[in-house]
C-alpha cells in the first residue's frame, strides 16, 4: 500500500487457541502470563498485539469478557502497542462467544476470518504425551469433525457491530485465495472501506499450503483485487513461522510471529516466549534493511481510531 515505505508492522499472537498447555510450559494461559507475553512482545518490538483469553483454571480457550478485562487494561497501561481482540475466539465457540469481548471493549483493531473452513488441530495429538489437563487431547482430536464458520452473514453481522458500530478496523485473515475473493465482494457491497490489512496465512490443515508458489499466488491475487488499497502480513504456521516472514519482508509485506502460531524459535527448539520470536524476526527485518514500524506508525498506515477511543 502506498505510504507504508520502508517500515515492516511486527504483530506478535500471544497464545491463540490452537495450541494447548502440555505443549509447551511457555505459552500463556492465566491473565498475569497473558498480560507479561504481550507486554514483553510489545518491548521487543511488536506494534500490534492479536489476543485471545484462556480460562486461567485449565487453559482452555475462553471468550469470556471477563477474563479480557483482567489485562487488558493492563497491556494499555505498559504500552503504546495496538491491540487486537480476536473474533475467531476458537473452533468450539459461537459467533455470539467470539465476539463478545471485542463488543465490550472496543478495540481499534480485530481479527476476522474471511471464510468458512475445515479446521484440523488433530495431527498434534498424535504425539505421545502425558496431558496437564483433560479436554485437551479431545479437544484436538476432536477436530476432524470441526467446520470453523465464517458465514456471509457472520462476516456482515461482525463488520456493522464493530466496523460501524466502534469504528473498529480488521486484520482479515485469509486462509485460502477464496477468502480473498470473499473479502474483495464484502468490500464490493460496503462493509469494509481501505485502508485494507491482510493477513495470509500458509500451513492451516485445512487451508493453503506452506508453499512459496502460493505466498506469490496469493499476493497476486490480492494485488488484482483490492490495487493499491490495502496492507498485508504473513503469518506461517509452526516451522513455517520465521522462513515464511522473512519471504514477507523480502516482497514488501508486514509479518506475524507469536506463539499462537508457532511454539518454537528454531528446528526443534521450544520459545522461551513471545518476546522472543518477536526480537528475531525483527533482527531479521533490520539486517534485511527495513525498518520496524512502530505503534503510532502501525496506526497511520492502517488507518486506526486510536487507543484513546477504546473501551478498556
Amino acid at each position: 500500500m502506498a505510504g507504508q515505505g520502508n517500515k515492516v508492522i511486527i504483530s506478535c499472537a500471544v497464545t491463540g487457541s490452537i495450541h494447548t498447555p502440555t505443549m509447551s510450559d511457555a505459552l500463556p494461559v492465566t491473565p498475569d502470563q497473558i498480560a507479561a507475553g504481550a507486554i514483553g512482545a510489545a518491548e521487543a518490538g511488536a506494534a500490534i498485539l492479536h489476543l485471545h483469553a484462556r480460562d486461567p483454571q485449565n487453559g482452555r480457550p475462553t471468550g469470556d469478557p471477563a477474563v479480557f478485562k483482567q489485562f487488558l487494561p493492563r497491556i494499555k497501561q505498559a504500552t503504546d502497542a495496538v491491540v487486537n481482540i480476536t473474533t475467531g475466539g476458537a473452533v468450539t465457540m459461537t459467533v455470539e462467544e467470539r465476539i463478545a469481548a471485542a463488543t465490550e471493549f472496543s478495540p481499534e483493531m480485530c481479527s476476522l476470518n474471511m471464510g468458512s473452513m475445515n479446521f484440523a488441530l488433530y495431527p498434534m495429538a498424535a504425539r505421545d504425551r502425558k496431558w496437564k489437563y483433560d479436554w485437551e487431547e479431545g479437544y484436538l482430536k476432536q477436530s476432524d469433525g470441526y467446520i470453523f464458520p465464517n458465514t456471509f452473514r457472520d462476516i456482515e453481522k461482525i463488520s456493522k457491530i464493530l466496523g460501524e458500530g466502534h469504528g473498529t478496523k480488521f486484520e482479515h485473515e485469509c486462509y485460502d485465495t477464496g477468502h480473498l475473493y470473499n473479502l474483495a465482494h464484502c468490500v464490493d457491497r460496503g462493509l469494509f472501506k481501505p485502508p485494507i490489512f491482510l493477513q495470509l496465512i500458509f500451513g492451516i490443515l485445512g487451508g493453503i499450503g506452506p508453499d512459496v508458489d502460493n505466498l506469490l499466488f496469493m499476493k497476486r491475487t490480492a494485488d488484482k483485487l483490492f490495487g493499491d488499497a490495502y496492507s498485508w502480513s504473513v503469518l506461517g504456521a509452526g516451522r513455517f513461522q520465521m522462513p515464511f516472514a522473512t519471504q514477507a519482508v523480502m516482497m514488501g509485506g508486514n509479518v506475524r510471529v507469536g506463539l499462537e502460531d508457532s511454539l518454537y524459535i528454531s528446528r526443534g527448539k521450544l520459545a522461551a516466549s513471545n518476546a522472543e520470536q518477536v526480537a528475531k524476526i525483527k533482527r531479521i527485518i533490520e539486517e534485511l534493511g527495513y525498518d520496524v514500524a512502530t505503534p503510532k506508525e502501525a496506526r497511520e498506515i492502517l488507518g486506526l481510531k486510536g487507543a484513546d477511543r477504546v473501551k478498556f
